[in-house]
């Protein structure tokens, strides 16, 4: 590698003690195993509900609800957006045409009446996209009234959602809130803040749930209520009675809300759950949960013990990935966050951490400065593995196998996913590392 942190001059090539195999097929499997496939007695055909296949990508497969017929999109002018969010998309985005997920979403999201959505998407398809359009779409921007909420499991992707929801609407007189715990310095007691007027709010449950709660935000006229992340955040260990007591408030108070559940993984517990909230809804599957596993080159490297981690990272596969532009080192304890930060900044890599006992101003400072290539190396827990969107992306590693809480001897599949999508956006090739002991994990 040319140089993970810029101080760290390119090594030369040498050959690899560590064994470093090509992606573990158990890994695969598990993950394949994530999929959502239609039903068989959804099919198409006479008996069944329409069927829409996207002809340049048959994995991406949408079962429609009710009589309404929906058209594929192969511009974003076939979906009769306004000319001012056409400029957003195509001058300040860069976007020319729909990706294979938008094409099919947008019509299902945007076509009257308006009906609810579970979609499924595999990492950096283009997701945000469809429920910010969505969004923007719905809302009225003469009106100083919070029109539309979107839920995120973190403040990182509720920010950063906000910040495309703005450059994507910048021409529209659109605003938008952002929903997130207040830093230290910038904290402001309840009582005292002012009532939303933004048609749009971006934010995270507990935060949203509060400014509710003390009738900062009025539901009320709310049209469209976004769920990114939705497997998280309706899951028992995520955010789930935060995320109900939003969406039963907003239907207690405005009738006819469109609801869209956002994801690239749904477990079949959640996807239970989903299915019985959203019962009359259009859903979108992906019939092969490795179209990502087929970008990101996967590699596992076995160690010894947990010293030999660090050794093998920076003289493997930094090495290894010498073209890399930027790497993220997911580990999965606050401790082991410290750990590897004084390791790394030991050897003269120039690098940052973030996890989630950080303030929030230190947060931003880290993401930003990761985000405008200050720093090459950015390790994290897995408060940034969903979402988080980063083009410099090409490595990421896995220090530490993400586990289950609920069994902590058992790999944590979805969660890896999430994590391996950090890089490979929009279908580029890169690689991701998988370090583990042998004594610990059989994978």
């Amino acid at each position: 590698m040319a140089d993970a942190g810029a101080a760290k001059p390119e090594p030369e090539k040498k050959s690899s003690s560590a064994p470093i195999e090509p992606a573990v097929e158990a890994q695969a499997k598990q993950i394949e195993a994530l999929s959502l496939s239609v039903p068989d007695d959804d099919g198409g055909g006479p008996e069944g509900p329409p069927l829409l296949d996207d002809s340049d990508d048959s994995q991406i497969q949408a079962v429609t609800s009710g009589g309404t017929v929906y058209e594929s999109a192969t511009t974003f002018e076939d979906v009769k957006l306004t000319p001012e969010l056409l400029k957003g998309l195509h001058d300040e985005m860069g976007f020319s045409r729909p990706s294979k997920i938008q094409a099919i979403t947008l019509p299902m999201i945007l076509t009257p009446p308006y009906r609810d959505l579970v979609a499924q998407a595999h990492n950096g398809s283009g997701k945000t996209t469809c429920f910010v359009l969505g969004m923007l779409s719905r809302v009225d921007p003469n009106r100083k009234v919070p029109q539309a909420i979107c839920i995120c499991p973190t403040r990182e992707l509720a920010q950063q959602n906000k910040s495309v929801l703005m450059r994507m609407g910048k021409f529209t007189g659109i605003t938008c809130a952002c929903a997130i715990p207040s830093s230290q310095k910038e904290y402001m007691p309840i009582s005292k803040m002012a009532p939303v007027t933004d048609q749009v709010v971006i934010g995270t449950s507990g935060t949203l749930t509060k400014w509710i709660t003390h009738k900062k935000l009025a539901t009320r006229e709310i049209k469209i209520l976004v769920f990114d992340e939705a497997d998280h955040m309706l899951a028992e260990e995520g955010f789930k009675t935060d995320s109900l007591r939003i969406m039963k408030d907003i239907q207690n108070s405005a009738g006819g809300c469109q609801v869209l559940l956002f994801s690239a993984t749904f477990n079949e517990k959640v996807k239970e759950f989903v299915t019985r909230v959203i019962k009359d809804g259009n859903q979108i599957f992906v019939k092969k949960e490795d179209l990502t596993l087929e970008k990101v080159k996967q590699y596992k490297v076995r160690v010894p013990d947990e010293a030999a981690k660090i050794e093998v990272i920076r003289d493997k596969i930094f090495e290894f990935g010498q073209k890399v532009g930027q790497v993220i080192i997911f580990v999965r304890t606050r401790n082991s966050t410290k750990n590897v930060h004084n390791a790394l900044t030991k050897e003269d890599y120039v690098c940052s951490s973030i996890q989630g006992s950080l303030d929030q101003a230190e947060r931003e400072k880290v993401i930003q400065e990761f985000k405008d290539g200050y720093t090459k190396v950015l390790i994290s827990t897995d408060v940034l593995a969903r979402g988080f969107d980063q083009a410099q992306v090409n490595l990421v590693i896995n220090y530490d196998m993400p586990i289950k809480y609920n069994t902590r001897d058992e790999p944590d599949y979805e969660v890896y996913l999430h994590r391996i999508g950090r890089a490979g956006r929009f279908g580029r090739k890169e690689l991701c590392s998988t370090c583990y002991v042998v004594k610990l994990m059989k994978l």
